[in-house]
């Protein structure tokens, strides 16, 4: 597709609280905003979310990967898509999410129009507060509740958490890959028996991850460990994983975590993206979800994270409202951007 600009913005949107989890304590997300302009004017959003915590590229190195995109006579798509490709995962992710809806803002369609369903995300911290932040999130309509172990009271959050909001919630854990096998048997099995529907990520490796899948009849869902169609085909041959958890800036894009589910069962999850990185992932949730069968199972996404933060660059962005995310109307993502609170965001 042949362009008129394009315009890389780096910005930062704050939690209302610090996000703690395994890997560390956050205050804000920094993010990097990609549009792409064609020749009638027409604007394209993409997002990336470096993803420097986890070895990948860093803030610095997504935003100059997307600015040589500006040197380019034109962006192919499936030039971009395969692995030969010099971006990074997220600014992949980025430039491919622009041209789909910078095309669909062109042919003027919009996404699809369903909700997704949604688990909340509790960040680590004593059993007690925890529990009462689970409280808030039932309030307004979450079933499913996703909490954030390996750096405090495992299992007095888990069971706070469960007399919070009762037996016929859903509860799924997420260590980060900071158990080794001991600790994850070791806790999972002290939780089992409050009913998990899954633990994402408990240890790094796949040998770690089948070991632990051996030891325990909770599934076993990879994240950091799955990030392309190869490697889920790999954690299946190994045993490994029994659901994949993917995020657009990690696989690269909405096509890889479509081929991603094509493997193994799949949710969506946040990486703790901006509004468009967040309307991208709910659409592509939606196709997963039109796709599921009786035998597969329909698993909430994690796509409520904008509730974590204390702002938005967004004029028009997905709404939540009884558990469920809502894409906005118009073409594309639908999203539109406030232009003042990007300037006040930007870095």
């Amino acid at each position: 597709m042949r362009l008129a600009s394009v315009e890389v913005i780096p910005y930062a949107l704050p939690f209302k609280e610090p996000y703690v989890t395994a890997r560390g304590t956050l205050t804000r997300r920094e993010l990097v905003l990609l549009q792409l302009r064609d020749q009638e004017g027409r604007l394209g959003l993409g997002e990336a979310v470096p993803l420097s915590l986890r070895g990948g590229a860093t803030l610095p190195e997504v935003v100059a990967e997307l600015q040589g995109l500006d040197s380019r006579d034109e962006l192919d798509e499936e030039e971009l898509r395969h692995r030969t490709s010099t971006l990074s995962a997220p600014a992949r992710c980025a430039a491919l999410t622009a041209l789909l809806d910078l095309r669909s803002r062109r042919a003027g369609t919009a996404g699809e129009t369903r909700a997704v369903a949604c688990n909340a995300t509790l960040v680590t911290g004593e059993p007690a507060a925890v529990a009462a932040d689970a409280e808030r999130w039932a309030a307004e309509g979450f079933t499913t509740f996703k909490l954030k172990l390996g750096a405090g009271d495992d299992v007095g959050q888990v069971r706070a958490v469960r007399d919070a909001v009762g037996p016929a919630a859903k509860i799924r854990v997420d260590a980060n890959a900071a158990w080794d096998v001991r600790s994850a048997v070791r806790v999972l099995s002290e939780i089992e028996p409050l009913g998990i529907e899954l633990v994402e990520q408990p240890a790094a490796t796949l040998t770690d991850l089948a070991e632990i899948g051996a030891a325990t009849p909770i599934p076993i869902a990879g994240d950091e460990s799955i990030e392309s169609r190869g490697e889920a085909e790999e954690a299946v041959r190994a045993g490994a994983c029994d659901i994949a958890a993917t995020k657009l800036s990690k696989v690269g894009g909405p096509e890889e975590a479509i081929e991603i589910a094509a493997v193994m069962p799949s949710y969506i999850s946040s990486a703790l993206d901006g509004p468009a990185g967040i309307a991208a992932a709910a659409q592509v949730a939606q196709t997963l979800d039109a796709k599921a069968s009786a035998d597969t199972p329909k698993l909430a996404h994690g796509l409520a994270t904008q509730r974590l933060f204390a702002s938005t660059i967004a004029a028009a962005e997905c709404e939540l409202r009884d558990g469920m995310l809502h894409l906005p109307p118009g073409p594309g993502l639908g999203v539109e951007i406030d232009e003042a609170a990007l300037r006040a965001h930007q870095l």
